[in-house]
């Protein structure tokens, strides 16, 4: 991610009176695999009322489909001006009502507890920023408020959690005209394993009893030529779960199938390819209670502005989910966003204004 955004919000938040100091960078691309050219935007203000610290948060990067968008109002949405890009509501609209709260405040002079303003980049290839972000920079945050995509009347307050799961087939290489049984070919034994995990329902939603998940293989990369027996392969695929008992288990099953899929495809010589399979935790999941002080905030803000309160379960991954493993309870709120991540993405301008106003709330009462 590039430095513009960090940059643009940094200057309106001096223009407001801000002091430089308050301020700061942290080094989590420098601890992201991803690596990046800027770490976290994060902002400590002090509270002019006693109150515990509460974090402001929205993630300021985009995805690729996002470059060169020029928005344009029409009627009650904001789209982009070109069909071939996406708007980036997700999340510079989130990032905007952060920033638009903090500055009513300024301009009223509002009281207000302390506050952390968090901007946090590499949301969308990982988390990594919540994931690696400096703590002690945040000023122990009692609890913690998320704007990212959907209704603003809607409370985040669980998400699943996710194994990234890397598989690489080594088979045996042959000419596949000459001599093709001399060959062991890795897109046999892919194609033997996904098959074996689709016929027994490990692949695609998964429901097994009370147990429920997902999983998915999608990216394939294998071959260089039709006249020769593929001899390696590589595989990324993902499994999603609630519960992290059952999550592993589909890792298991991933493994297990490509285990049985490597020693069913052999060779004249009965050789085999031989599987490596790893799986990272790329985040856990997490469920608040309503009875959460963080949760009931948050409906509250809600009902204030004049709209039914209401919560719900995500079945992707959220920075709120690192953010409760750090130990702050956090909810997410919508800011309008519709269709993310596609051309037709948009924002609903009065659903945009409503966050605003919760993010306003949120930021003042020190209840």
């Amino acid at each position: 991610m590039s430095e513009r955004w960090p940059k643009a919000i940094t200057t309106r938040l001096r223009k407001a009176g801000v002091p430089s100091k308050a301020i700061r960078h942290d080094t989590a691309n420098s601890r992201s695999p991803a690596g990046g050219e800027v770490g976290n935007l994060i902002v400590k203000l002090p509270g002019t009322i006693r109150a515990p610290r509460r974090l402001l948060m929205a993630h300021i990067d985009t995805v690729p489909l996002c470059v060169g968008c020029r928005p344009v109002r029409r009627g009650e949405l904001i789209e982009s001006r070109d069909a071939s890009t996406a708007l980036g509501g997700d999340d510079r609209a989130g990032a905007c009502v952060v920033l638009t709260s903090v500055l009513e405040i300024l301009k009223q002079d509002l009281p207000h507890p302390p506050l952390t303003l968090f901007f946090p980049v590499q949301e969308e290839i990982g988390l990594y920023g919540a994931r690696f972000v400096s703590l002690s920079r945040l000023g122990k945050p009692a609890m913690g408020f998320n704007w990212d995509g959907g209704a603003p009347g809607l409370a985040v307050v669980g998400a699943t959690g996710d194994y990234s799961i890397d598989v690489v087939i080594d088979g045996i290489a042959s000419h596949a005209g000459g001599h093709p049984e001399d060959g062991v070919s890795a897109i046999a034994v892919a194609s033997l394993a996904i098959a074996d995990l689709t016929e027994n329902g490990w692949h695609g939603l998964i429901e097994k009893g009370r147990n429920r998940g997902t999983s998915n293989v999608g990216i394939i990369n294998a071959g260089d030529a039709t006249n020769v027996v593929t001899p390696r392969l590589t595989l990324k695929a993902e499994a999603r779960s609630h519960d992290p008992r059952f999550r592993k288990r589909i890792v298991a099953e991933f493994k297990k199938a490509f285990q049985r899929a490597a020693r069913n495809v052999r060779n004249s010589a009965r050789k085999t390819a031989r599987i490596h399979f790893d799986a990272q935790l790329k985040y856990e999941a997490f469920m608040l209670s309503e009875n959460e002080p963080c949760v009931q905030t948050a409906l509250s803000a809600v009902e204030s502005v004049g709209l039914e309160p209401g919560v719900r379960i995500s079945n992707g991954g959220l920075d709120a989910n690192w953010m409760v493993a750090h130990g702050i309870p956090t909810v997410t709120l919508g800011c309008g966003q519709q269709d993310i991540h596609t051309v037709n993405e948009s924002l609903h301008v009065e659903s945009y204004l409503q966050a605003c106003r919760i993010g306003l709330q949120l930021a003042t009462a020190s209840d």
